[in-house]
């Protein structure tokens, strides 16, 4: 059997079922208006009513205030219905011993349940809702696992401590976290504060119950222990690249604490705004934003932008997850003062980017060099994975057909003979690092399959049983050596040359020494 059916298999056999404890906390919550725990409010924001007085300026005001109120209520109606449905689905599952989710896989190699409401690659509240239908015991490390799972994820900074500073972290809540168990909605409510708050409720009653019994390695635990990657798309770059700073600052290389890339490139973003607030504001117009934002800069205002800066994020792409973040944070409300700070700091950011990961985006720069010669002959750009699925990106330029009929005519699209140059550069380098990330998970399922563990995977986080994640580790680390002890830029060359012996390829970028077997024993690589 083909490595990609085997993982399919391996993935759409791990059973399931609806913990019925944290299911009852969100149908509480939301039938009381929801607005909390990442709930959207059940309630419409009310509409402005229009100024009694003719000034054209107030006018202006209110039309704006109108139509962002519109909008705002539009996009909650639509996550209502979403809501509305996953619970749906929770509440027609919840009596059942067990249920499966069959997997398939994109045109690039990812593996995805095909179930569209109600699975564990979605929202917190499905993640927090969902957990393995067969449990087993804890054991002396998965005790320890759970605690750690439960760090991670409640974050605010708790996932730039070690391991141990993690079992400290819990150890000093406990009595939240008790409390967040027994008494969820009437009591001091500490798990509202965590990033992930559902699947921080289920971590919390599951350690409740261990550590109140009288044999906590005892304790059946059916909850799914995640390890996920640190940047993990820049983690494959630098496994590529072979670069020893750029592998350190994603946790290839093994240390006392996790490398944060996120804060360093905050650090990084900061400093360059205070050189910029010190100009003279005549001068450079970016002094003035550069003195409002210094003080907002911190790891979760560019963090979304460098985990998909190696997925091709664009300045508007950047531009608009940062002016998310800085809505967020409230500080300015002046809607043309915060279009120009989000795209003076998206700005920023990548030029912070760019200066941490030379290689990463040296290699970057080679795909799409590559994908536009490729495409420059109209051919769409296409490679075979590490498990042997070919790949051909489907970006062509779509036709307009028009069909008169006596009543009406009809305008019609389709996809044209003609490929989309520009699409295919552009989304090569991250389609081809979507490729070798989806066959590292498969490559890992397949693995824990066959050392007997419950294995699920959601791109750059793997799940397993609190008592299995030693193993698992393990076995994801020896898979990650063997995917990139294959000379993966190298066969993509050779593919490229064979396929169009008549173009001139420019040669593989410069690549460093970097023994990647050292991630064997880096402890941060998944955590």
């Amino acid at each position: 059997m083909l490595p990609n059916y085997a993982a399919l298999d391996t993935l759409g056999s791990t059973k399931w079922r609806v913990n019925r404890r944290v299911l009852s906390v969100l149908e509480s919550i939301w039938a009381s208006g929801g607005n909390i725990a990442g709930l959207v409010d059940r309630e419409d924001i009310p509409i402005p009513e229009k100024p009694s007085y003719e000034d054209l300026s107030e006018i202006q005001k209110w039309k704006w205030s109108v139509r962002k109120a519109k909008k705002t209520n539009q996009e909650r109606h639509s996550q209502r219905c979403d809501t509305e449905l996953k619970l749906s689905v929770a509440r027609r599952m919840k009596d059942e011993e067990g249920f499966y989710y069959p997997h398939n896989l994109d045109f690039r190699g990812r593996a995805y349940p095909m179930h569209p409401h109600l699975n564990h690659l979605s929202s917190d509240i499905c993640r927090g809702v969902l957990e393995f239908a067969e449990g087993r015991p804890l054991g002396k490390s998965g005790l320890s696992w759970l605690k750690i799972h439960l760090a991670n994820l409640y974050s605010g900074g708790v996932e730039k401590l070690s391991h141990d500073g993690r079992l400290d972290f819990v150890d000093d809540h406990l009595d939240d976290i008790f409390d967040s168990a027994e008494n969820p909605i009437n009591g001091r409510r500490w798990w509202l504060l965590a990033e992930d708050p559902f699947q921080c409720l289920a971590a919390c009653i599951n350690l409740s119950e261990a550590l109140k019994s009288s044999s906590p390695y005892t304790v059946i635990s059916h909850l799914p222990v995640h390890q996920d990657g640190s940047c993990n798309g820049l983690q494959h770059y630098a496994a590529l690249g072979r670069d020893s700073l750029e592998a350190a600052a994603v946790n290839l290389l093994a240390r006392e604490k996790p490398a944060d890339v996120y804060s360093e490139i905050a650090v990084r973003v900061h400093d360059i705004m205070k050189r910029d607030s010190n100009k003279d504001p005549a001068k450079n117009p970016h002094a003035a934003l550069a003195k409002i934002l210094i003080d907002q800069v911190d790891r979760k205002l560019v963090k979304q932008t460098v985990m998909t800066s190696v997925y091709g994020v664009t300045f508007v792409g950047a531009r608009e997850q940062i002016k998310r973040r800085l809505e967020e944070k409230g500080h300015i409300t002046d809607d043309r003062q915060l279009f120009a700070a989000a795209c003076y700091a998206a700005k920023v950011t990548l030029t912070a980017l760019g200066e941490i990961f030379q290689a990463a985006r040296g290699i970057m720069g080679w795909l799409g060099d590559c994908a536009k010669l490729v495409a420059s002959e109209n051919q769409p750009v296409r490679w075979t994975t590490p498990l042997g699925l070919l790949v051909v990106q489907p970006y062509c330029k779509s036709e307009r057909h028009l069909i008169r009929t006596s009543l009406q005519v009809l305008a019609l699209q389709r996809e044209g003979d003609s490929v989309e140059v520009r699409k295919q550069r552009t989304a090569f380098p991250p389609n081809f690092v979507h490729s070798l990330d989806g066959s590292h998970m498969m490559m890992t399922a397949v693995a824990c399959r066959d050392a007997g563990l419950h294995f699920a995977g959601v791109h750059d986080s793997f799940w397993t049983h609190a008592c299995d994640v030693d193993q698992m580790n393990q076995i994801l680390r020896e898979k990650f050596v063997e995917l990139y002890d294959m000379p993966i830029l190298e066969n993509l060359l050779e593919s490229f040359q064979t396929s169009y012996p008549t173009l001139t390829f420019p040669p593989l970028p410069e690549r460093g020494n970097f023994d990647l077997k050292v991630v064997l024993e880096s402890p941060y690589f998944f955590n």
